[in-house]
């Protein structure tokens, strides 16, 4: 319980210094949503003025600010520049899809790089280890957005498999074929981030395996006769989860930052979308509401990480 408290203490204190820094970097920028000729090339200065009077931006920075971080605190991130709709049913209606991305994305993650790596390092030095890390430096190296371009180039265009952009291409009437559609539009994005995400983790798990067949536990093990697979189960893989835990909570930043790439490249009408059209119009609730989301959501997976830790092994040093 104790260590749950202080967590979630890291956890609001991390969010405090993370909405000031955002909140000064995105008011000092030297673009304005309201700035003359942006709106309309006839606008007055005295409409402008009213209409910073109607969103507070007249106000000093530090009352801007003050004003903002007590209405977060009540889920109210204000209302959208450029919609006129509140910012918390924007995110609310497109955080799914993102989280979704995200969160099956890191399952096929974890899964086929704990594959990879294990069974690299158990086979090391043959055909399959070599193929496995030249893809995974492939992986690594290779640019998100470029890989996406030529997967639609070759997989939508090309041999027309697979969907351009978007979530759907018939109606939503609750059938296989809809569902199943949906999943076909989902099959590239998942694949770019998995693939992005996969090269140095299976490498570092590689590393990791070979350390541990060396140890003495392993010899010991091998000695009392024990199969490949009871030394898998019970001394490899028990080994392997702290250190591979750890790794994917500090690359999911990393992940839900790629979103915006993914989801603007496939035109996903998600969170990542929605920020890149807010960014262009300089819409600042809109900014700061997924900012302070997508802070908070990385804070809490990896507080998430640190308790999976804990339970895996209670004598884990989590601070």
């Amino acid at each position: 319980m104790k260590l749950l408290i202080n967590k979630l203490l890291y956890l609001l204190i991390m969010l405090f210094i993370i909405s000031l820094i955002s909140f000064l970097a995105i008011h000092l920028a030297p673009n304005s949503f309201f700035a003359s000729g942006d709106l309309n090339p006839n606008i007055t200065e005295e409409s402008i003025k009213h209409l910073k009077s109607i969103y507070g931006l007249d106000k000093p920075l530090y009352v801007q600010y003050f004003s903002w971080l007590f209405a977060i605190f009540h889920l109210d991130f204000g209302i959208s520049f450029s919609s006129g709709e509140m910012v918390k049913n924007e995110i609310l209606n497109r955080i799914p899809i993102t989280l979704a991305l995200n969160i099956t994305s890191m399952i096929f993650i974890f899964i086929l790089s704990l594959y990879l790596g294990i069974k690299s390092a158990l086979n090391k030095s043959t055909f399959f280890d070599k193929f496995t890390g030249q893809l995974s430096l492939l992986s690594f190296s290779m640019p998100s957005f470029y890989l996406a371009l030529l997967g639609v180039l070759i997989f939508a265009v090309n041999f027309e498999v697979l969907p351009i952009s978007g979530l759907h291409s018939v109606k939503d009437d609750g059938s296989f074929t809809y569902y199943l559609d949906f999943a076909k539009h989902l099959v590239l994005p998942i694949f770019i981030i998995v693939f992005g995400g996969i090269g140095s983790l299976t490498l570092y798990i590689r590393s990791l395996t070979i350390e541990i067949l060396k140890s003495d536990y392993i010899f010991f093990a091998k000695a009392r006769g024990l199969s490949k697979k009871q030394i898998l189960r019970y001394y490899i893989l028990p080994n392997l989860y702290p250190p591979v835990i750890t790794i994917l909570g500090l690359s999911l930043p990393g992940i839900i930052g790629g979103s915006v790439i993914l989801e603007t490249i496939f035109s996903i009408d998600g969170m990542g979308l929605l920020f890149f059209h807010s960014a262009l119009a300089h819409d600042y609730p809109v900014i700061m509401g997924i900012l302070i989301i997508g802070a908070f959501l990385t804070l809490l997976g990896n507080m998430f990480a640190d308790l999976v830790l804990l339970k895996l092994n209670p004598n884990f040093d989590t601070k």
